[in-house]
């Protein structure tokens, strides 16, 4: 037989917001929605290059791509 008792939920009190928080909270949505529509029209503007880009079968890259940089690797110490 368990001892625990329940623990009571504590009550939620809800403050109505003042002037001040109101406009802040309004001025934060309008902020939100004026940089998820600017992304968005980031993202329309790149996929219509890239479908001009396929339009005009233009190849991803002319060289083959590698993941070291030119040139001579770094001596490193050996500990």
């Amino acid at each position: 037989m368990e001892t625990s008792q329940e623990q009571p939920t504590p009550r939620v009190r809800i403050t109505p917001l003042t002037g001040v928080d109101f406009a802040k909270e309004v001025a934060r949505g309008i902020g939100v929605s004026a940089g998820m529509a600017l992304l968005w029209g980031l993202e329309i503007i790149r996929n219509a290059c890239f479908r001009m880009l396929d339009r005009f079968n233009v190849p991803a890259r002319r060289k083959r791509a590698s993941a070291f940089p030119p040139g001579q690797p770094r001596k490193r110490q050996s500990a």
